[in-house]
């Protein structure tokens, strides 16, 4: 498509001259290309523009005025199209001395009947031009009134949007750092009931407080973790009786005022149940510096995997002790936990466990009264003394403090199976550990391990020491 505001032609020239009351024949867009945009760009054919010249394939060109108009052009156009002739090219006048030409495919045009046709343009097969009879002078003022028409275009001009497929499984295990499991950390803190029967609540600000409290004395323990964000999350509960007296309102607009730092708040539906709304708390937080995968490998003949796991206040998971000695019987040895949990005391941190087997272990719940639902440590120790009796090698994700150098893989000890095998050096002596921390006392018999509203009930087991 080629647009020159070159002096007319002769024949051209004669058109320009004549009354502006004669006919032309004038090109009418019945396609406006990729996007509809595009008939207001300047190099292509326009509503309006008066056609002075139509060339078909190495024919000799056909200049205006034409003997017919309209008739006279599509007579050309179906000769050639009868010939086989596919190639067209058009030229037309826009004002007095600017012109543009319009290379194209002879095609049917259906909608304006039989034997009509119009051109599709190569360089945009969704761009196509007809040809109809005008008064010169309304071309002109088509084209007089161009800009006010584009103004309007553009006002009313939409921008569209639509669905997209996405292969989500390929993404979930080829890009996450743990395959088909998100990274993402959180904690749900529910607004804490401010009488025995839960008919009331306490504020927003209060639960808000709860989830500061919890994260700066997670991190004062030595959990490796950082803030990320918090927001209130809603959750639809059903109410009734005095609940619902004192929080279903009317709807009026300066009730909203009220709700601000409100934790229970409800409304009446169509069918008059009365539905509340519990404003709780969602924190979310992320590891210091990741999470590192080790894998524990088994051996015949292992009796102990060489750890012990613990739980702090919190609601964290964490290894308490290793077994002492530098051969590598122990399974723990073997894999680097014992020198990880050397790195973590030399820091002051705490070694603690976020995955078994690619399943969180995390913390994740306030309820109501105040508890922490999270995982305990009884169950987790059998799950683990299962995979030893078993000989079957498992991985646990532990929480990073620092990022640990890296070093290439070598021998068979396994240690940090993960895809960069980050090394840590181990230290000359393990740590002193307080009594505290250990996971089970060689001679305490465990019936049961409080955790959140539900106590996790156990058969009487009975424990020869604290390692698994």
């Amino acid at each position: 498509m080629r647009m020159d505001k070159s002096q007319p032609s002769v024949s051209s020239s004669s058109s320009t001259s004549s009354s502006s009351s004669s006919p032309v024949v004038a090109i009418e867009c019945v396609s406006g290309g990729s996007s509809k945009a595009e008939e207001w760009r300047g190099d292509m054919l326009q509503t309006g523009d008066v056609v002075v010249e139509v060339r078909i394939g190495t024919s000799p060109p056909v200049r205006s005025p034409f003997k017919g108009g309209k008739s006279a052009v599509q007579k050309l156009l179906h000769a050639a199209s009868r010939r086989g002739e596919t190639s067209a090219r058009v030229r037309v006048r826009r004002g007095r001395e600017e012109h543009v030409e319009l290379q194209g495919c002879i095609v049917p045009h259906g909608p304006a009947g039989r034997k009509q046709y119009a051109l599709l343009s190569i360089h945009d097969p969704n761009y196509a031009v007809s040809f109809v009879d005008r008064m010169e002078s309304e071309c002109v003022a088509m084209q007089g009134s161009r800009s006010s028409r584009v103004v309007t275009a553009l006002s009313k001009a939409q921008l569209q949007d639509g669905y997209v497929s996405y292969a989500w499984e390929k993404k979930m295990s080829e890009t996450l750092p743990i395959s088909n499991s998100s990274s993402f950390l959180s904690l749900l803190i529910l607004p804490k009931a401010s009488d025995p029967d839960a008919t009331s609540y306490n504020s927003l600000e209060d639960t808000l407080a709860r989830a500061n409290s919890w994260l700066i004395s997670t991190q004062a323990s030595g959990v490796p973790i950082l803030f990320m964000n918090v927001q209130t999350e809603a959750l639809l509960t059903k109410i009734s009786g005095e609940k619902a007296s004192s929080t279903v309102n009317t709807g009026s607009l300066s009730d909203l005022s009220n709700l601000a730092n409100a934790s229970l708040y409800g409304f009446e539906d169509y069918h008059g149940v009365d539905i509340g709304v519990v404003k709780a708390v969602r924190l979310w937080y992320t590891p210091a510096a990741g999470e590192l995968p080790v894998e524990i490998r088994l051996r015949e003949g292992d009796s102990k995997l060489g750890f012990a796991v613990s739980r702090t206040e919190e609601g964290f998971i964490y290894i308490s002790s290793v077994i002492d000695g530098d051969d590598d019987t122990a399974a723990s040895t073997r894999s680097g936990l014992r020198d990880l949990y050397r790195e973590a005391a030399r820091a002051s941190k705490l070694l603690v466990i976020s995955r078994v087997s690619n399943e969180k272990v995390l913390p994740w719940m306030v309820s109501s009264s105040g508890a922490i639902r999270c995982f305990d440590t009884v169950s987790l120790s059998n799950k683990l003394s299962l995979y030893r009796h078993a000989l079957q090698p498992f991985v646990i994700h532990v929480l990073m403090w620092d990022q640990p150098p890296s070093r290439a893989s070598s021998g068979e000890s396994g240690r940090y199976e993960a895809a960069s095998m980050p090394y840590l050096p181990p230290c000359a002596s393990p740590p002193s550990e307080s009594p505290q921390n250990s996971a089970f006392d060689a001679s305490e018999r465990l019936g049961r391990d409080t955790a959140g509203d539900v106590s996790f009930r156990f058969h009487d087991f009975s424990f020869s020491n604290s390692w698994v």
